[in-house]
């Protein structure tokens, strides 16, 4: 339905009633939110800037991706994952999966519809969300989640680099465009991690930027899932005694991974996750390289030269290319007109989980639990229930 503006005065601008709530990402968290509100009979719109659904995984991901945790923790609300997926989907197996979520919620949103500006008027009592139009509405869902925008580092001399590239891993498809050359990957996620392990299994020759601690596990661990067996502990056990469990096991696994240059955090793995929202990388094939010598270990990068990358203790090497697994970050301080409850400093919930989803005047948030598809999952079926009661009224 449309309704009208008046600007000074006078000119009338035309702007769109929408009767449920506007969400605002077309990813995994924006479609969980609409099919848990659609399921009790509230009807949402979703506004997504890119040309399909999921962007950040159909755009901007590896050939090689797959879920790093297990099927069972990654499926959204209402829709588990077909029996025939295997444990750990592929990239394209979880976006079938999404694009049959949609279909069957009657999810369609509305494409290349960028927000770049949402605030409460409260004149009028309801949200105005701008795009190259402008809806109202009662209440706005934020699902644009923790991963919108690539965080690219100012690294010293990075401008005066020579080589063939530097690019972030939302540009990097394959080992297979490095054959036979060097590759410093910074950052030493998952996502750097599985990188160095893709670009020497290309036949490239990758080495790995690992600036600060890092957790390293098996990703299965006594015939399990190093995850799902840390969550049935967590029911019996402390969070410190589990984790001494975890670094126990992992030790007899992977050995003292300090030597390699991969130092343990003082926190265990859990309770740092828990309180800083750092994730462990939960190993598929990397560190045995590392150990074999495949994948070299730097620490900090002190500066790029022209030919070459220095390094904090005094080393220096020659690469063809760089790959920034720098990650990503929040966008909403960039468009969301409201310091009360997201934080400007990161773009996250001022309030931790599991407490992050519920603003002020109809605000709420999907996606922002820095514990991945659960979290999302958890935030969107909380989100539907709080709305259906208010829809009902």
């Amino acid at each position: 339905m449309d309704c009208w503006k008046e600007i000074d005065g006078a000119k009338l601008e035309r702007c769109v009633w929408v009767p449920g709530p506007i969400i605002v990402g077309g990813g995994p968290s924006g479609l969980a939110a609409a099919a848990c509100l659609k399921a009790k009979g509230v009807p949402s719109l979703v506004l997504e800037r890119a040309h399909c659904i999921a962007s950040l995984w159909q755009l901007k991901s590896y050939d090689r991706l797959r879920l790093h945790l297990p099927k069972s923790f990654c499926e959204l609300p209402l829709k588990p994952f077909p029996a025939s997926f295997p444990a750990y989907p592929t990239k394209q197996q979880f976006v079938a999966y999404l694009e049959a979520y949609a279909a069957e919620f009657g999810i369609r949103p509305a494409f290349g519809e960028a927000v770049v500006a949402a605030e409460y008027d409260g004149g009028f009592g309801f949200w105005r969300v701008r795009t190259e139009k402008e809806y109202v509405c009662r209440w706005l869902v934020v699902a644009t989640g923790e991963n919108a925008e690539e965080v690219v580092p100012e690294i010293a001399g990075m401008s005066d680099f020579r080589g063939d590239a530097i690019v972030h891993t939302s540009r990097y498809r394959s080992g297979e465009a490095f054959m036979g050359k060097s590759v410093l990957v910074v950052g030493c996620g998952n996502s750097g991690m599985e990188v160095c392990l893709d670009l020497s299994n290309h036949g490239a020759r990758p080495a790995i930027v690992v600036r600060d601690t890092v957790h390293v596990l098996p990703r299965e661990m006594l015939g399990r899932s190093t995850f799902g067996l840390s969550m049935w502990l967590l029911r019996w056990l402390p969070v410190q005694m589990v984790d001494r469990l975890l670094l126990f096991v992992a030790g007899i696994i992977l050995g003292d991974t300090a030597p390699l240059g991969l130092r343990r955090p003082k926190l265990g793995p859990l309770e740092l996750k828990s309180i800083s929202g750092k994730t462990p990388v939960l190993d598929v094939g990397t560190f045995s390289k590392i150990k074999s010598g495949d994948i070299k270990v730097f620490p900090a990068i002190k500066c790029f030269t022209a030919k070459k990358v220095e390094f904090v203790d005094g080393r220096s090497s020659e690469f063809d290319a760089v790959v920034l697994a720098t990650g990503y970050r929040s966008n909403v301080p960039s468009w969301l007109k409201e310091r009360d409850f997201f934080s400007e400093k990161d773009g996250l919930p001022r309030r931790p989980f599991p407490n992050g989803w519920k603003g002020e005047r109809g605000l709420y948030a999907v996606g922002f639990t820095k514990r991945g598809l659960l979290g999302a999952s958890i935030d969107a079926m909380k989100v539907a229930q709080d709305i259906e009661g208010r829809w009902l009224q």
